[in-house]
């Protein structure tokens, strides 16, 4: 009998270019391709360009992939952790410029809480450069108990200011 499989939605950020990848869009595709051979990619939204916010410098290319994967959610994030080292991100200021930030931003099995980690990712709600990727390419993803993805990225945007 084979191991369960869990989905899991992973937003893929970068604002530093890479010796061998070049740009953030480069490394968020080599992160993609990455994700595609590590385990199995279910999706992966469109590479978006996105400003800067809390003090991080350089803009950031961002993406969100779907894949399936037996790891319980903490070796999961392990092994994402894993993949920034392999990148050569390595630690630094919080809201620092990094070559790759993995997040793992839900999963098929709901609300997880515990020390190192918590699903759906605490700021999941707060960043329309996740939501609007997760939107693209699973909007009917379950987030918060009866909240879809479309339905926290409508909100979200109707919390911006108009300009």
């Amino acid at each position: 009998m084979s191991e369960a499989t869990h989905l899991y939605a992973i937003a893929i950020g970068s604002n530093r270019r890479h010796g061998r990848h070049g740009r953030p869009p480069g490394v968020v595709a080599a992160a993609i391709a990455w994700l595609d051979a590590e385990f199995e990619l279910f999706d992966a939204s469109q590479i978006l360009l996105n400003p800067a916010t809390g003090g991080a410098g350089r803009d950031f290319a961002n993406a969100v992939a779907l894949v399936a994967s037996p790891l319980a959610p903490g070796a999961m994030l392990t092994a994402l952790k894993a993949i920034e080292r392999e990148f050569g991100r390595r630690p630094g200021r919080r809201w620092g410029e990094r070559v790759l930030d993995l997040d793992l931003i839900a999963w098929d099995g709901g609300r997880l809480v515990s020390r190192p980690l918590t699903i759906p990712h605490p700021r999941l709600t707060e960043r329309d450069f996740v939501l609007g990727p997760l939107t693209s390419i699973a909007p009917r993803w379950p987030i918060d108990r009866t909240l879809t993805a479309r339905h926290l990225g409508y909100r979200l945007g109707k919390r911006r200011p108009s300009r």
